[in-house]
């Protein structure tokens, strides 16, 4: 029999010292519960991805540093830990595995991913070897993340007579990934005939979200037990060869997944970069009543300060229901009429406007003083400014520079529309109430910027807008292919030419979280400057 701890923690990149005493926390809570190891995730002392913080020679010096502090704190306990090894010029993605205060080995992870979100080639070495190792008469073997997910690799492992299987991952979050992380290990578990436990950071970085579900798997490739989602955790296992396990069901819908996933993402996001509030900007649209409601549940209604900016155009339906979201929510809130402002901006214009008609320059206008009166509270409070564009807007630039689009945080930048009305009912449906008016989800959306504006007066509607965006930026298809799927040609081609058209736009806008397999930024570089059209 053998006790193994699988701790589930929420690093912080670079801090060092703080992701060392969380460790240290760990290890005393496993020689507590008489653990005979106890397992931590992929560069966890540093947390992931640390980037080019890897570049600085003192960085990687601190954190084998506090390793060494980490092999001091291991007497009666056997323990796995990601770290960054170096050797002669090299730096390596490894963990060390410390056995009663002496490391046994360091393994440096072998396949490197280098697509997506991952630069891993950009920085570290690549190890050479698989490990195997007898511990308290059981045969087993540990590799990191990637490792698992190559068969070139996993065939190393087939005919080892392995007991287990340990992977130490940082995989992060996108919908449906928890269900395809589950069928590789199961596979894996199954080809080498051994039990796996499955070690995974949890938390937000950036915008990056890891889920947590670290998980077991029995020989057969059944899923036995899994520790929390989207919450640190400390799963025990007690493995004996004679028992009989059963499997256990991992299920739940991708509204709720979402909605977990962007609330951590949030809160990590304005917890680790030492905000005390946030403010929304509360239009009665379904966007900001989405992400209104996100941040109210993330971090405490009195973490969130919202600001209604009605207009001339604004109806009185949209407004009466900004003030009835705050008030469900139970949020403080103040209203500035923006019509005065804007009046003064349109004769400071006057002159140099007067022979020309009102176009987009003027619904531009209004955007951009939203935009001020929300970076204004945020220099004067503190606040951090939660941007409310959705993936479908800003893939089409249906948004406005210095405008709607401020903000230091984007909760739903890779979020389609469609999906926040999803979200919406979501939210509802976890609150147990409508927080969330019914007027709001029903009614045609619009950014009440001229009489009687509508979206689908610029954009195709968005059942039909959203999966041609799902072809063209997830699955790369291109318009012919697109087109083939039984899409209007000229629909297809006008989408695709509003997306490369606006690419200068989304370099401009804030980050946000993924949940999405390609999302702008790290997933999906492209050139500014572009001419290529197919």
């Amino acid at each position: 029999m053998i006790k193994i701890a699988i701790a589930q923690i929420n690093p912080c990149v670079g801090d060092l010292k703080g992701n060392y005493q969380k460790i240290i926390e760990n290890i005393k809570k496993a020689k507590n519960k008489k653990a005979d190891i106890v397992v931590f995730g992929e560069l966890i002392l540093c947390g992931y991805p640390p980037e080019d913080l890897l570049l600085k020679p003192h960085f990687v010096k601190e954190n084998i540093r506090y390793l060494n502090k980490i092999k001091s704190c291991t007497k009666g306990i056997a323990i796995i830990v990601g770290f960054v090894d170096k050797e002669g010029d090299e730096i390596y993605n490894s963990y060390a595995f410390i056995v009663n205060g002496k490391i046994k080995d360091i393994y440096h992870k072998v396949q490197l991913p280098n697509y997506g979100v991952f630069d891993e080639k950009r920085y570290f070495g690549h190890g050479d070897r698989i490990s195997i190792y007898s511990f308290n008469g059981y045969n087993f073997s540990i590799n990191i993340c990637e490792d698992i997910w190559r068969d070139e690799y996993v065939a190393q492992l087939e005919d080892k007579n392995l007991d287990f299987l340990i992977n130490i991952s940082a995989s992060p979050y996108h919908l449906g990934k928890i269900f395809l992380r589950r069928k590789v290990l199961s596979r894996a578990s199954k080809r080498i005939n051994c039990f796996l436990f499955y070690c995974h950071l949890v938390g937000g970085q950036d915008e990056l979200v890891f889920d947590g579900t670290s998980m077991v798997f029995s020989p057969q490739g059944k899923l036995i037990t899994y520790a929390k989602r989207f919450e640190e955790d400390f799963l025990i296992f007690v493995l004996n060869k004679k028992n009989r396990y059963s499997s256990k069901e991992l299920r739940v819908s991708a509204a709720e997944e979402i909605f977990f996933a962007l609330r951590l993402g949030l809160f990590d996001y304005v917890k680790k970069h030492n905000f005390d509030k946030v403010i929304v900007g509360v239009s009665g649209g379904i966007d900001s009543a989405v992400v209104v409601s996100l941040a109210a549940l993330a971090l405490g209604k009195n973490n969130v300060y919202a600001l209604l900016m009605p207009s001339l155009y604004t109806s009185s339906e949209t407004f009466n229901d900004a003030k009835k979201i705050c008030r469900n929510l139970g949020l403080k809130y103040a209203i500035i009429n923006i019509d005065e402002i804007f009046q003064s901006e349109l004769k400071g214009l006057n002159s140099f406007f007067k022979k020309l008609p009102r176009d987009k320059t003027e619904e531009n206008i209004q955007a951009r003083i939203r935009g001020n009166l929300l970076m204004a509270f945020s220099n004067k409070f503190g606040y951090l400014v939660l941007n409310t564009g959705n993936k479908s807007e800003v893939s089409c630039g249906y948004c406005t520079l210095y405008g709607d689009m401020v903000g230091g945080f984007g909760i739903l930048k890779d979020v389609s529309k469609t999906r926040v009305y999803k979200l919406a009912h979501c939210i509802n449906r976890i609150s147990g109430r409508m927080i969330i008016p019914s007027s709001v989800i029903e009614r045609p959306p619009s950014a009440e910027l001229r009489p009687g504006q509508r979206d689908i007066d610029t954009l195709p509607s968005y059942s039909l807008l959203d999966p041609i965006l799902k072809l063209y930026i997830e699955d790369e298809l291109s318009s012919d292919e697109i087109i083939k799927k039984g899409f209007k040609k000229s629909l297809v081609r006008k989408v695709i030419k509003m997306v490369d058209a606006n690419e200068y736009k989304r370099r401009q806008a804030p980050v946000g979280i993924k949940i999405s397999p390609k999302a702008f930024g790290k997933d999906r570089r492209m050139p500014i400057t572009n001419r290529f059209f197919k």
